[in-house]
C-alpha cells in the first residue's frame, strides 16, 4: 500500500475468547430503554476497574434510565455515549453489522469475492492490494494495482470507506461487477461471492549464511492462527530450518488464546502471561513443555505490533527465548470481552489487564526491542502477504536477518531431522 493510501478493514483486538457465531434468525429484541440498560449492567458485572475510571457509574445509568428512547437506534447512540464516558476506548458498543464484521475477521473466514484494497488519498477510488489465492477475484484475473474504478456501477470515490464491506462480502451466490482500470484499459469483470477461508499466515524457507532460515509473517491473530503456526513450524522443521525470523510488524492483535498457543510452541517452560482480573488472584499462563523447536529465534516488531502480538513478543523476550528486532511497540496492556445484547448487537468490555512474565505494565509504553532497527520507508506490516526477503530497503528485516546469524554462529551446531 503506499504511503498515501487507506487500509479499509477493521483492526482487531485481544480478546479473551473467541466470539460466538452469530445465530441467522431474528433474536428477541429488548426495548430500547432495557439495552441501554443492559448495557450498563455488563460494564457494571465486568469491568476491571472497580471505580469505572473515577466515574460514579451509578449516577450514570440514572442519568441515561430517565431518558426516553423511541428508536432501536436512539439507544444504540445513548449506550455508545455511556461507555465513552469510561475513558476507554477500548470499551465499546458494537451494532449488529459491525459485530458481524468482527466475527468474520477474527474466525478467519468470510463470504466475499477475496480482495483486500486500499484507498488512493487523493482520486479516492481503490486499490487492488491482494487477490487472496483460488477466491473468486484471484481466479477472475485481478491483479495488485488495478485500481477499482466502480462496483455495480458506483464509482468507488463515492461510497464511504468505513461503509465499504457491503460493497466486498455478502451471501453466497451473489453477484458483483466491478469495473477496473489496468494501465490505460479498462476492464469488466463480473465475480459470484462465495466462502473464503482466510489464513492470514504465510512462510517460506529462505537461504542464510549457515542453512535455511525460517520466515514466517503473522499480521492478525484469528481462531485459525495456531493451526497456520503448528503447520508452519512443521513444515520448515522438515526443510531443515536452522533458525527462525517471526515477523510480527503491523500485528494489531487478536485473539489472545491463539497467542498463548503459539507462545507454546516456542517455550518448552516458564510464563507466558500474567493475567489480573477483578476481585481475582493474578493468574499465571505458562508454557506446557509442547514447544516445536528450540532453534534459535528472532521477532521483529513495530510500532504497530499491539495486543497479543505484544503477550507474544514479551512472552519470548522475558524468558530470553528470542532477540526482538526492531522498534517499540504500540503498547496495549488490556484485554477484552464481548458480552452480546439482546438485539444480536454488543459490546466489547475491558475485564482484565496482562502483565509480561516479569511483572511489567506495558499499556501505553509498549516493549523496547533488544536491537533498535528503524522502520523502512513502506513496512510489510502494511501490505498483507507481501514478503519482505527481496526487499533490500527493509532494514528491519536486514537487521533481524543479521542478528538471527549471529545467533546461529554462536549457538552449538544441533543435528537436523532427516
Amino acid at each position: 500500500m503506499s504511503n498515501t493510501g487507506k487500509k479499509l478493514g477493521l483492526a482487531l483486538i485481544v480478546l479473551w475468547t473467541a466470539l460466538p457465531v452469530l445465530p441467522s434468525a431474528a433474536v428477541f429484541k429488548s426495548s430500547p430503554k432495557a439495552l441501554v440498560d443492559q448495557a450498563w449492567q455488563i460494564v457494571q458485572r465486568n469491568y476491571v476497574d472497580r471505580t469505572f475510571n473515577q466515574q460514579d457509574w451509578r449516577k450514570v445509568r440514572s442519568q441515561y434510565l430517565q431518558q426516553t428512547y423511541t428508536t432501536q437506534e436512539s439507544a444504540y447512540r445513548a449506550i455508545s455515549t455511556m461507555l465513552d464516558s469510561l475513558g476507554d476506548s477500548y470499551t465499546r458498543f458494537l451494532t449488529p453489522q459491525a459485530l458481524k464484521e468482527l466475527t468474520q475477521n477474527i474466525s478467519g473466514e468470510f463470504v466475499g469475492v477475496g480482495l483486500t484494497v486500499s484507498l488512493d488519498a487523493k482520486t479516492r477510488e481503490w486499490i487492488v492490494e491482494k487477490a487472496f489465492s483460488e477466491s473468486p477475484a484471484a481466479i477472475a484475473g485481478l491483479q495488485p494495482q488495478d485500481v477499482i474504478v466502480s462496483i455495480n456501477d458506483r464509482p468507488t470515490p463515492s461510497i464511504d470507506p468505513s461503509k465499504a464491506a457491503p460493497y466486498l462480502v455478502g451471501p453466497v451466490g451473489s453477484k458483483l461487477v466491478v469495473q477496473v482500470r489496468r494501465g490505460q484499459a479498462l476492464l469488466k469483470y463480473e465475480l459470484v461471492r462465495e466462502p473464503i477461508n482466510l489464513n492470514p499466515l504465510t512462510y517460506e524457507a529462505i537461504a542464510g549464511q549457515t542453512g535455511k532460515i525460517g520466515y514466517i509473517r503473522l499480521p492478525v491473530f484469528t481462531t485459525k492462527s495456531a493451526q497456520a503456526m503448528q503447520n508452519a513450524l512443521k513444515a520448515l522443521e522438515s526443510q531443515q530450518a536452522v533458525g527462525y525470523l517471526l515477523d510480527l510488524r503491523g500485528n494489531p492483535g487478536g485473539v489472545l488464546d491463539s497467542g498463548i498457543a503459539i507462545a507454546r510452541m516456542w517455550l518448552a517452560q516458564g510464563t507466558i502471561v500474567l493475567v489480573q482480573e477483578r476481585d481475582l488472584p493474578r493468574a499465571t499462563l505458562r508454557a506446557t513443555n509442547q514447544a516445536l523447536t528450540t532453534r534459535p529465534l528472532v521477532v521483529l516488531v513495530d510500532q504497530a505490533s499491539a495486543s497479543a502480538s505484544e503477550v507474544l513478543a514479551a512472552a519470548l523476550q522475558d524468558n530470553k527465548r528470542a532477540i526482538l528486532v526492531g522498534t517499540t511497540t504500540f503498547g496495549k496492556g488490556l484485554v477484552q470481552s464481548f458480552e452480546p445484547l439482546d438485539d444480536n448487537a454488543g459490546i466489547l468490555v475491558t475485564v482484565a489487564k496482562y502483565f509480561t512474565p516479569s511483572g511489567k505494565n506495558i499499556h501505553k509504553v509498549g516493549i523496547t526491542p533488544d536491537i533498535e532497527a528503524e522502520a523502512p520507508a513502506q513496512s510489510p506490516g502494511q501490505s498483507p502477504g507481501q514478503s519482505p526477503t527481496q526487499d533490500l530497503k527493509d532494514s528491519q528485516y536486514q537487521a533481524g536477518l543479521k542478528a538471527l546469524e549471529q545467533l546461529l554462529a554462536r549457538s552449538p551446531k544441533k543435528k537436523l531431522p532427516q
